[in-house]
């Protein structure tokens, strides 16, 4: 069974870098352009994605607000979701992890290679016995 992973972001420059990105290494991407279309497209999937990757600024609803959607979707909502942002503050990354994201991981701070680490071991930590990985926010520090 492939290991589909569910990216929803609206900037078209950085759809096209992960989409690249992961399928090359070698997941089944789908795709999502703003907050409507990813909540609609996660609910058709016949087989769910293994990991969700949410932008948190998007048009028609944030990834907040698709965040708490699919954490009341039973369906969904046991699916590991990592905030993937340009938004630093630390606010925001604990708002994200109160409603339910697993991860919390800057854009401007990990390039896809990075993300794809963590992807693999959100899904090596989700797969094992003991469910789904703990949470944590990563940050890195950035000195002059």
């Amino acid at each position: 069974m492939p290991t589909i992973l569910f990216l929803a972001e609206d900037d078209p420059l950085m759809s096209r870098m992960y989409e690249r990105a992961f399928k090359l290494s070698g997941y089944t991407l789908e795709m999502a352009f703003d907050g409507d279309e990813a909540i609609s497209k996660l609910g058709k999937m016949a087989t769910p994605p293994t990991v969700i990757l949410l932008d948190i600024m998007m048009p028609k609803q944030n990834g907040f607000e698709v965040l708490k959607q699919i954490k009341l979707n039973e369906k969904l909502k046991k699916i590991p979701v990592i905030m993937l942002t340009n938004l630093a503050g630390e606010e925001d990354a604990e708002k994200a992890l109160s409603l339910g994201a697993i991860l919390y991981l800057v854009k401007s701070q990990y390039d896809p290679k990075e993300i794809i680490i963590k992807i693999k071991e959100i899904i090596t930590a989700s797969t094992r016995s003991d469910g789904v990985p703990g949470v944590k926010v990563e940050v890195k520090n950035i000195t002059s």
